[in-house]
């Protein structure tokens, strides 16, 4: 996966062969009733990389079974099992000897003194380790993927001299650092113009109008209708039209990526839109139920279904106007009051729709309002993408350095150093001599049995932990 030539003094080895120990799978054990019991990592650890008691919960693991599974400082843990985007996520271990145990679904690595585990870690978080590990998951589509660990094991890292490799880290940690500051300026920016978005249009619909307005209801301010019902029968048919359902409709914008279309034989015209319509989802999640898009020509000739809700205003209602009313009651959570639920599903109704508030300003007051906003959203959404952008070209930023860092662009070179290529040739040797020396049979003298002796303070297993319990 590191394709290139080797600087001078380095070497290139398969993680298995940088290991002291073998891999090693975590425990799944189930929570445990009460208090008693050993902490244990939720997979949120790793995700985050922060280990801390939030990121644990208390299980009732046998401490017998898991005495080989205590974390020590050095330790790296690779995510064996996760979402496609999560698989092959790995966090380096910094804490306390024997703090907590690890998961199932972790992998714990443990490199032996040809890597420091700072320059490991930093190595199988790199862009080009995470995407050989995606490409070598395997499970069903739509499952869990796993990642075996001759997969793990099979990783083949350049290995540069040992003192290399602390500056390596030093400077990266340095560039790392003020990456991961400025990737949070850019995500708190991020959250600030999304909240300017609110604020706007909660305030551009008051909840005291002016004299001038007239306050009214949706169902007064135009009329509302539910779509032709999905039917297996009208898949197929004479008169067959594109529709639009609750997929297609975000807020303040239809996605015609995946249209299909149904039999509306002698009801088309009873259910096709014309551009001004607005359509709000009639089923969805309780925040978003409700949510609503004007429909402005695109895709054309086309109907809509019962999981949307269509609102036609009245002549002195322009449409747009329509549109701010509801993106203001849905974000100000009005829908979500208004509507039924079952399961995890909202259901906003025709009629529950028609009886929510409806404020009318005059028509010029409608164009002024409907300007305003037009500038302000749109200088939102100016800012929102190019922080989008920024933040995509600071994830870039890090790869580059990353990279940098593995081919010995990062720091200097110092030819007096011990190559690597030796080092790797000792530990070699020294696990072929084990080797021989544990096929020979060695000659004991007899012993007579007795009773092991009692386990001392200095080697009993911590086994009891306190913590908040959440969910893995």
């Amino acid at each position: 996966m590191f394709d290139m030539e080797l600087p001078s003094g380095w070497a290139a080895a398969e993680l298995g062969e940088l290991l002291r120990e073998p891999l090693r799978n975590g425990h799944s054990a189930s929570r445990a009733k009460g208090c008693d019991g050993i902490r244990t990592l939720k997979l949120t650890a790793v995700t985050l990389d922060y280990f801390t008691e939030e990121n644990t919960k208390v299980t009732s693991a046998d401490p017998l079974r898991v005495k080989d599974l205590w974390l020590e400082p050095g330790d790296i843990l690779v995510q064996r099992s996760n979402t496609p985007e999560l698989i092959g996520t790995s966090a380096l271990y910094n804490g306390p000897r024997n703090w907590a145990i690890y998961p199932d679904l972790l992998v714990r690595v443990r490199v032996n003194s040809c890597l420091t585990p700072n320059f490991a870690a930093l190595m199988l978080r790199s862009r080009k380790v995470r995407d050989y590990l995606k490409a070598n998951a395997k499970g069903l589509v739509g499952s869990m993927p796993k990642i075996d660990h001759s997969a793990i094991a099979g990783i083949r890292l350049p290995v540069p001299p040992k003192a290399e490799q602390h500056r390596i880290v030093a400077a990266l940690e340095g560039h790392l650092s003020h990456l991961d500051m400025a990737a949070l300026a850019l995500e708190s920016a991020r959250l600030k113009v999304i909240a300017f978005r609110k604020s706007t249009l909660l305030s551009f619909v008051p909840e005291r109008v002016p004299e001038s307005w007239e306050m009214s209801t949706v169902g007064e301010a135009g009329t509302v209708e539910l779509g032709r019902q999905r039917h297996p029968d009208r898949h197929h048919g004479t008169d067959m039209h594109p529709y639009l359902r609750v997929a297609n409709v975000f807020e303040d914008r239809i996605d015609t990526s995946d249209v299909m279309e149904m039999d509306f034989s002698g009801i088309f015209e009873r259910y096709r839109l014309q551009p001004g319509d607005v359509l709000l989802n009639e089923g969805q999640s309780p925040h978003l139920v409700g949510r609503p898009a004007l429909y402005r020509g695109t895709p054309p000739n086309v109907a809509f279904t019962n999981s949307l809700l269509r609102f036609r205003s009245r002549p002195d209602v322009l449409p747009e106007w329509a549109l701010i009313v509801f993106r203001h009651h849905l974000h100000a959570r009005r829908f979500m009051r208004e509507a039924h639920s079952s399961t995890s599903i909202a259901h906003l109704s025709a009629q529950r729709l028609r009886s929510v508030e409806f404020p009318i300003p005059p028509v010029e007051d409608q164009k002024r309002l409907i300007a305003a906003f037009r500038k302000l959203v749109r200088d939102a959404d100016a800012m929102d993408r190019t922080l989008e952008r920024t933040i995509a070209q600071a994830k870039r930023l890090r790869s580059l350095v990353l990279d940098q860092a593995f081919s010995a662009q990062l720091v200097p070179q110092d030819p007096a150093e011990e190559p690597a290529s030796v080092l790797l040739d000792r530990i070699r040797a020294a696990r072929e001599s084990q080797g021989r020396s544990k096929a020979r049979p060695i000659q004991r003298p007899r012993l007579q049995a007795s009773a092991p002796p009692p386990l001392s303070a200095a080697t009993s297993l911590p086994v009891n932990a306190v913590q908040l319990e959440f969910e893995l």
